[in-house]
């Protein structure tokens, strides 16, 4: 397996955004990202695809959408596409038949920001996934790096503070976004989870003085999501993605909070009868089954079966745990920076069953 890092949910000039793809795409190589995702509000964009290069550095820069219904106030119900090959901003008003569409032709879909607070302050709504009864998408987006500023921020004065310094701003996913993920991994919903920035890079003038808010290279910097692909990237591009579309839709992939520490080189699987089970993956075990973490550097590590804490451990950089238990495992690690506890690693589960088991 080969790790590359990943950044999704931006948005560009086409929409609410402020840059143009050349311009993402070097502030993608910036940060050492290997590819982005571009996700324009209801705006589909074909043939932008392609690699960019600046001397050594590479990035791959993808297309997809963020889709809702432009006619609800507020907008909730916002899903991110991946892969896609059509235009699906007509079929936002239905979230169970977009879905249902989006999964036929072949494409990703990941719920965008499912839990999110109003930011007073700012006068922007709170637009959560409220439609419950959508199945079939490819997974959540579990972490996000915008909206946990609505989150993380009561008064105008906190919102200030955090948008000109935001590195104080990322803690984790929102608790209520967990419970939902362990919620349907428990009642046997595949979902994948992945990190998102939702980047906008706003510019703030007042006067003389000019400062753009949550720029891009900070994001791209910050959450990411980390990759395990059968195949090294070529520069091919067709080929290229699909090593990405495949690993998004396995969830074979952990999302990691770059910024205070690398999380390139963890590493979570399971040993079974069959051999290595990697994230995302389902393994039978007959008498039992191993599980091992490996971290790029110490931290706290809690591992969860069908989301609740099975074992913890403090600063450290490896952990291995054998279980005869079936059930979902997964991997959170935290670190300090910044004065608190903060996420750091999130991994995607690790489905154990008994053998002969459905």
């Amino acid at each position: 397996m080969h790790e590359i890092k990943v950044n999704v949910h931006m948005h560009s000039y086409l929409s609410d955004g402020h840059a143009t793809y050349a311009e993402l795409a070097r502030a993608a190589m910036q940060a050492g990202l290997d590819a982005i995702i571009v996700t324009d509000h209801n705006v589909f964009v074909d043939g932008a695809e392609r690699w960019y290069q600046a001397g050594k550095k590479k990035a791959l820069v993808l297309t997809g959408q963020e889709v809702h219904d432009q006619a609800r106030d507020p907008q909730k119900n916002h899903l991110l596409v991946f892969n896609n090959r059509r235009d699906y901003s007509a079929l936002a008003e239905n979230p169970v038949n977009l879905v249902r569409q989006i999964k036929q032709d072949h494409a990703l879909s990941f719920i965008a920001h499912p839990f999110e607070h109003e930011l007073k302050p700012f006068g922007e709504p709170d637009i959560s996934w409220v439609d419950r009864s959508a199945r079939g998408f490819t997974g959540i987006e579990l972490w996000n790096g915008m909206s946990e500023l609505k989150s993380r921020s009561n008064t105008l004065a906190q919102a200030a503070f955090l948008a000109f310094f935001p590195t104080f701003l990322p803690e984790g996913p929102l608790p209520q976004t967990l419970a939902f993920w362990d919620d349907l991994l428990n009642r046997g919903i595949p979902c994948a989870a992945i990190g998102g920035s939702d980047a906008h890079a706003f510019p703030m003038k007042a006067a003389f003085f000019t400062k753009t808010i949550f720029p891009y290279v900070y994001h791209f910097s910050a959450i990411n999501n980390h990759l395990l692909i059968n195949n090294e990237l070529t520069g091919n591009i067709q080929k290229d993605k699909a090593e990405i579309m495949e690993a998004f839709s396995q969830g074979r992939l952990f999302v990691g909070y770059d910024l205070p520490q690398p999380t390139t080189g963890f590493r979570f699987f399971a040993q079974v009868d069959q051999g290595q089970v990697e994230m995302g993956g389902t393994g039978q075990f007959r008498q039992g089954a191993t599980l091992h973490a490996r971290l790029p550097s110490p931290a706290e590590v809690r591992l969860l079966r069908d989301g609740k804490v099975v074992f913890e451990k403090q600063r450290t950089d490896s952990c291995t745990y054998f279980t005869e238990q079936a059930g979902t495992y997964r991997l959170e690690a935290y670190i300090h920076y910044r004065g608190k506890k903060r996420g750091w690693i999130f991994s995607n589960p690790v489905i154990l069953k008994r053998h002969g088991s459905q």
